[in-house]
């Protein structure tokens, strides 16, 4: 299989873990290259559930090498516990199989504390809607040079020295702005220094590892994490996550070229989804959004938050296929719409008068769009045990196939049901 980048298109939780962990059956490295932890995919193998937060999908293949590349920020307590999970699960996470570039930014205490003073001190409507789990301000360091890198674990004293220069800075914000108690660069330090003999030996440079994997002929997948339309540029500013989730990041994200990415692949979920705050023009706050969630589960893998739910959003679609480049889209979570009489699919906006196909590019002017809805036949059969194109029922497959119209990219892959086996490929 060639080279592949996975992509969430709408503003996450459609269900990328699921096809990523498909897909790696037949590749042969799966690499994160984007986000934190704040990010959640749930997998479902044999009736199994596991819920990653850091590690690449791919872990639960046996044999696959799992990469996180620069352009991730970790938080190392985090990642302990999540290798202790997958342990406790018979998992393979060896230092062999699961690697971490040096070059990625650790996310510290201070990050975390700092997160989540800036959020309680926000008043109602001014709320990004972070998981206060310190993404923000680890990149924010990073973009200041003033960040912990992976690397440093090894290098103590040179650790030590970093923290207490961020603690000086960080110390008068906690106590003259927020409140609270300063941090102690001891305690820093050691919470930090006791997760280093499990995170160092899984250090190395993947620019360089996925250099010889090509020199092999091995295959190679890309995994985003949160969903385009939270990219820090092309999201819907300000309420976006702190790194670039659009399928170009793969290149800087691993140190790799960009002609290195064969095919894009859009993981869009058969209604829409967010969490948060933020605009979000298709938005259901009635019964027909509460079913949504109710039947699809919409919970956060990572925070239990429920998910904001409604129709279908074509606008915010081909904006993904122009941000990213698609060459196909893997359809998930069709099965949740069973049971409709009618499905609405918003086909364009119309916006201070004006029909757009493209949401408008001004700040804040998602939140003051009108969706231009169509309605298409619903269907309902239960579709969970279909396993070939043929098997959906008729408005099902006029569904997909309006959606493959609407947005001009060919949608190859069909989800009836979370686990692997029920998926359709066409």
């Amino acid at each position: 299989m060639s080279n592949v980048v996975i992509v969430g298109v709408q503003w996450g939780d459609e269900g990328k873990g699921k096809i990523v962990d498909l897909l790696a059956r037949q590749i042969d490295y799966v690499v994160r290259f984007q986000g934190g932890n704040n990010a959640g995919h749930t997998v479902i193998v044999d009736g199994k559930k596991a819920a990653l937060h850091l590690v690449p999908s791919g872990i639960l293949h046996e044999g696959k090498i799992c990469l996180i590349g620069n352009g991730v920020v970790l938080d190392p307590v985090v990642f302990t516990q999540e290798l202790d999970t997958l342990i406790a699960q018979g998992v393979d996470v060896s230092p062999s199989r699961l690697k971490i570039s040096g070059k990625t930014h650790l996310i510290m205490p201070y990050h975390k504390a700092l997160d989540q003073a800036r959020e309680n001190k926000l008043e109602k409507g001014q709320k990004i809607g972070t998981t206060g789990r310190g993404i923000g301000p680890c990149y924010e360091d990073k973009v200041a040079r003033v960040g912990v890198r992976a690397s440093d674990l090894t290098d103590p004293e040179l650790l030590r020295a970093k923290i207490a220069a961020a603690l000086k800075e960080k110390n008068v914000l906690f106590t003259a702005l927020y409140g609270m108690e300063p941090l102690s660069v001891d305690a820093v330090f050691d919470e930090v220094m006791a997760a280093a003999p499990r995170v160092v030996p899984h250090l190395t440079d993947v620019s360089s590892d996925l250099q010889q994997a090509w020199k092999e002929g091995k295959s190679v997948l890309f995994e985003g994490a949160q969903g385009i339309h939270l990219d820090i540029d092309h999201g819907t500013y300000p309420f976006v996550t702190s790194s670039n989730t659009v399928s170009g990041n793969a290149a800087a994200g691993c140190g790799i070229g960009p002609n290195r990415l064969d095919r894009i692949i859009g993981i869009l979920k058969a209604y829409t989804t967010r969490v948060g705050e933020g605009p979000f023009p298709t938005e259901l706050n009635d019964a027909t959004g509460d079913l949504l969630r109710a039947n699809g589960g919409e919970f956060g893998v990572t925070t239990g938050r429920p998910r904001r739910c409604g129709w279908q959003d074509i606008v915010i679609l081909r904006e993904s296929a122009r941000l990213n480049g698609l060459t196909d889209i893997a359809l998930t979570k069709l099965d949740v719409l069973s049971g409709f009489d009618e499905i609405k699919i918003c086909v364009a906006y119309d916006y201070q008068g004006r029909r757009m196909d493209y949401p408008p590019q001004e700040s804040g002017a998602l939140e003051r769009v009108t969706p231009i809805y169509e309605s298409v036949p619903g269907w309902k059969e239960d579709i969970t045990a279909c396993k070939t194109w043929d098997e959906l029922p008729e408005a099902a497959r006029a569904y997909v196939l309006r959606l493959e119209e609407l947005s001009g990219v060919p949608v190859s892959m069909v989800s009836v049901g979370p686990d692997r086996n029920q998926t359709i490929f066409r």
